[in-house]
């Protein structure tokens, strides 16, 4: 059964829809910057939480298809579609799938920083971190901070995770994300979005960092089979974020 989503309205009043989905960990609070300069040129932008993340419901199945099915229904309840659907690493993956389950609720697909294939390994070292900090032990951010140090050295990413972890009405230190149906989906989240035989035939632009090394010219022939209108642009100074590390070039590239 598909989940009713929560949905941050970025600004715009024009009569294209461009829809948003984050990535891993991520909430539709990480593209009100981004957003707001997509809405600047035209368009309405909507950002989406996916289940399991920010002020969207939690649900033990982590499925592809069943965040497809989510992001699906909220299109139908919001009359919307086909959209301009955006979607960001693990949120590229879900476009993805659901541009190939529903194809006539996309317009235009763009896909940011991720291919249509899997990632053994990645985030685990993240979830082990979140999974290792007391939360009854921390009495700051600042302590969690420094607890989740000895794990995951990199300032940036410390801070990205903490962006997750927020208190309950009685004060206390929680995850809001829904941080053991997400680990344990690991498997799935961090492979590969579609069923054999699954395509989409419907413009497909990929956007990638070239400092990434997410998306690898190797990758290329692979997306191009499954999603044959696939163009490619590359940022060469952007990460794996080029929403945030190239804001301009990314900006006129998902609206070119």
């Amino acid at each position: 059964m598909s989940l009713d989503l929560a949905s941050r309205e970025l600004g715009g009043e024009g009569a294209a829809l461009v829809v948003v989905l984050h990535g891993l960990l991520g909430s539709s609070r990480n593209w009100q910057s981004a957003g707001a300069a997509l809405a600047s040129r035209g368009p309405r932008v909507v950002a989406l939480d996916l289940r399991n993340h920010g002020e969207s419901p939690w649900d033990n199945d982590g499925s592809f298809g069943a965040m497809a099915d989510d992001v699906a229904a909220w299109l139908r309840r919001a009359g919307a579609g086909p959209v301009h659907l955006l979607g960001h690493s693990l949120g590229g993956k879900v476009a993805m799938r659901l541009a190939a389950d529903q194809p006539g609720l996309v317009s235009r697909l763009t896909v940011v920083d991720i291919a249509p294939r899997a990632y053994p390994g990645r985030l685990r070292v993240e979830f082990e971190a979140m999974r290792r900090l007391d939360l009854g032990a921390i009495a700051s951010r600042r302590d969690a901070d420094t607890a989740l140090a000895g794990h995951v050295p990199d300032w940036a990413l410390r801070q990205f995770i903490l962006t997750n972890l927020g208190q309950d009405a009685s004060g206390r230190w929680c995850w809001k994300v829904n941080r053991a149906a997400l680990e344990r989906a690991l498997p799935e989240l961090t492979g590969d979005p579609l069923l054999a035989g699954q395509s989409f035939a419907g413009p497909c632009r990929l956007i990638r960092g070239g400092r990434s090394d997410y998306v690898r010219d190797e990758d290329l022939a692979g997306f191009a089979a499954r999603f044959p209108a696939l163009d490619v642009v590359t940022l060469p100074d952007s990460g794996h974020n080029p929403h945030f590390d190239a804001r301009s070039g990314f900006v006129d590239a998902v609206l070119g």
